[in-house]
């Protein structure tokens, strides 16, 4: 089943050459026990390693099973070496870290055997080496003689069609060396077993077959053997091996427990970068989730605004002389002209009926209210202190429509007194959080007091009379205008009059987004409307309809002004601004991926733009936060890059201490990229260990941090929070990072001659 055909071997060291095997030719049994005796370097080793695929030899051939080896890869002797060869050492080469049960199962891992089916065959063949009761114990727990069976066992439990004895008994006594020496006999009968000994006592004692050996040459065969050639053999088939990734980590992980203290050393070292980023991420984390506070207060406080008054746009960039120069800070003593109106123009919305129902096409869900600014004069009239009838400036007492979403306003405002507003008669004051109102305030209103404090109860009740344009104005046949009449005491007292009341006091939450409504007294919708539709259809308002000039003056208008003229007295109701609240930010960029769908296909000048004030103010503190966070990481990354380069170093000092376990692993099939993977799997471990103890130290780190912001800084209770996904990305990173500084030291690993590595102590 065995040949080796002319092998030759020789060692170069420097300009010396060692010839270790000199054309050796040699034909072996299915099942014989063969012992290869000889002085030391006569070369039986360099054999047995050659046969048994840990070395390679430079000419000849090694037959198996009639399938020539010449064209072997690396992949090829591995397979070989874990489908046919069961290694058995004078030092038995177990990994100490493992259990006993483990030892023997390895083999069947690296085949990838089910691992019931390698549990119960490994279970077995220990109770044939007598060793069932100690499966759980580790190798270093046992007798030599115990650790030599354990070492048989492994060679037995692939089922290999030869085992390889290199000196098994060197390290035993007498008495333990009859025990293994007999038990290797028993394999013999259905195995081919080589067994490479000095002691030629034991060969004739157990032997069927002495080869003896000198200076790299076979000497005497007592039993030689010639392979018939023309008996068909069956093809040899070699299943490739492979480790899993989860044995490459239970191999790691119990490795790394025999160190725990360096381990945890080093995983605490690589932490310590990971503690640094964590920590910048969630103090900008925390700073961010301000921002976004602050943001939806200032959606509150600055809304999308679209409105009739004129801005200035960019036209373009700017033109300069030079192409290549962006044009700041010259170093000439010319001085360039330029047009500035060539740069920037001002661009007037003009807002129509058609813009207004467009809006009305925006997502519900992704507003809280949109309110609508008009110009249409509304003819107020009160009765101050002494009962004098003053004319209502509405500009003054800050006179403007509520919002129709009434929870809106609800949510934000506390009515500290009377009832919200239900009717178009029914009218709302609201207060600033100071409780203050200004003079003016009262001057607008015709009240004087020398007193510097009111009461609730001296607003509440208060009324106005709402005067339609037909009685406000009268049409003077003389002058051909319409004029208002200045009898305020009798205009209050027409029974067309609307009777307006102040029916509640309100003023905004202490935890309100924003401040919704300025100080003031506010209305209903429904009167805005009432108003329009009397005023539309006043002599007034129709008779400016239909002329050029100023009805009330008698001045030319341009189209401008008698458009604004003609909103004033009511006859067309179209806003001339619009509000939009946005029910958060992400819902205010889609509003405005809407708006600007209404500008498309349209020629520029009738453009209509939207103002984003709540924009402007985050952008820049948001970028100013975002620069400092990008400063503070890369700081702290460079201690990871430390740490990243320390675990590299002790992944090779690990390599250098497990340098017998890589031969081991190799003995029993074990590839290169598994080799790799081992020790690829404990970097990670330690990764993993860093990341989880950097980020759970951090976020412990947080709460004395968030103290000491508090006590520094008021309304920041938690400024330092630590999110989710910078926990799961800074653990990621970790083990990303030692996995890169652990692959050299794992190629290194993987490298390594195993029979070189065998021989380490």
């Amino acid at each position: 089943m065995l040949e080796l055909k002319g092998i030759k071997k020789a060692y170069q060291v420097g300009d010396f050459k060692q010839v270790a095997l000199n054309e050796i030719s040699v034909s072996f049994r299915k099942s014989e026990f063969v012992a290869i005796v000889g002085e030391s370097g006569s070369g039986k080793t360099t054999t047995l390693n050659i046969i048994g695929g840990l070395d390679r030899y430079d000419s000849g051939d090694i037959i198996i099973k009639g399938k020539s080896t010449k064209d072997f890869k690396d992949p090829d002797w591995d397979a070989y070496r874990n489908n046919s060869i069961g290694f058995v050492f004078q030092n038995y080469n177990l990994i100490s870290h493992i259990s006993v049960l483990d030892n023997v199962e390895m083999g069947m891992t690296l085949s990838g055997l089910p691992t019931k089916q390698r549990r119960q065959r490994a279970k077995e063949v220990l109770d044939r080496v007598g060793l069932k009761d100690h499966m759980h114990k580790r190798p270093n727990q046992l007798s030599g003689g115990q650790m030599q069976r354990v070492a048989i066992a492994r060679a037995l439990s692939n089922n290999p069609e030869i085992i390889m004895a290199d000196e098994p008994t060197g390290a035993l006594d007498s008495h333990t060396s009859i025990q293994i020496m007999d038990l290797i006999k028993e394999i013999a009968k259905d195995k081919l077993v080589i067994l490479v000994t000095h002691n030629i006592k034991i060969a004739e004692d157990y032997a069927n077959r002495i080869i003896t050996m000198s200076d790299g040459n076979i000497i005497s065969d007592t039993n030689p053997y010639e392979i018939d050639e023309s008996i068909e053999s069956i093809p040899y088939v070699l299943k490739k091996t492979s480790m899993s990734f989860k044995q490459a980590m239970i191999l790691s992980f119990n490795n790394l427990k025999t160190k725990l203290g360096r381990a945890i050393i080093t995983a605490f070292a690589g932490s310590i970068g990971i503690i640094g980023v964590g920590l910048v991420l969630s103090l900008s984390n925390g700073l961010n989730q301000e921002i976004s506070s602050l943001e939806t207060g200032t959606l509150s406080d600055y809304p999308l605004m679209i409105s009739e008054s004129p801005m200035y746009l960019q036209r373009g960039p700017r033109q300069f002389m030079n192409e290549n120069d962006d044009g700041t800070f010259p170093s000439g003593s010319e001085l360039l002209i330029v047009d500035s109106s060539q740069n920037s123009y001002l661009h007037y919305n003009k807002l129509n009926d058609d813009y207004i129902e467009f809006l009305k096409g925006i997502n519900p869900n992704l507003y809280s209210e949109i309110t609508y600014g008009r110009s249409v004069a509304m003819n107020l009239f009160t009765q101050g202190t002494g009962g004098t009838t003053t004319k209502v400036q509405t500009n003054n007492v800050g006179w403007t429509e509520l919002p129709s979403n009434t929870q809106f306003i609800l949510d934000n405002y506390d009515i500290l007194d009377g009832r919200y507003p239900s009717s178009k008669e029914e009218l709302l004051l609201v207060i600033d959080e100071y409780n203050s109102i200004d003079i003016s305030f009262l001057a607008a209103l015709g009240i004087t007091t020398e007193n510097t404090t009111l009461n609730f109860q001296d607003f509440l009740g208060i009324q106005f009379k709402l005067i339609s344009n037909d009685d406000f104005y009268q049409y003077s046949s003389i002058s051909s205008l319409y004029l208002p009449i200045t009898d305020y005491a009798s205009l209050y007292n027409l029974e067309s009059a609307l009777t307006l009341e102040i029916t509640g006091i309100a003023r905004v939450k202490k935890d309100a987004n924003g401040t919704i409504l300025s100080s003031g007294i506010k209305y209903v919708t429904d009167l805005t409307e009432f108003v329009l539709l009397s005023a539309s259809n006043s002599e007034v308002a129709l008779s400016q309809m239909n002329s050029d000039t100023n009805v009330l003056t008698g001045l030319p208008l341009t189209e401008t002004s008698r458009k604004a003229l003609l909103r004033t007295l009511g006859a067309i109701s179209t806003p001339t601004s619009v509000r939009i609240y946005p029910t958060d930010f992400t819902a205010k960029s889609r509003i405005k991926e809407y708006l600007d769908t209404y500008n498309d296909e349209l020629d520029e000048s009738i453009h209509i733009y939207y103002l984003d004030l709540a924009q402007t103010i985050t952008d820049t503190v948001g970028t100013l936060i975002d620069t400092i966070t990008y400063v503070l990481v890369a700081f702290s990354a460079i201690s990871l890059i430390v740490s990243s380069i320390m675990i590299g170093i002790i992944t090779y000092i690990s390599v250098l201490e497990r340098t017998k376990e890589i031969g081991i692993l190799r003995a029993l099939g074990a590839r290169k990229k598994d080799i790799s993977r081992v020790f690829n799997a404990e970097t990670i471990l330690i990764g993993l260990t860093a990341g989880i103890m950097g980020v759970l130290i951090a976020w412990i780190l947080t709460f004395p941090i968030n103290a000491i912001i508090a006590k520094l800084v008021q309304e920041m209770d938690s400024i330092a929070r630590f999110s989710s996904t910078a926990m799961l990305s800074l653990i990621l990173i970790s083990v990303t990072l030692t996995l890169i500084s652990g692959l050299i030291p794992s190629r290194i690993a993987a490298k390594k001659d195993p029979v070189e590595a065998l021989r380490t102590e």
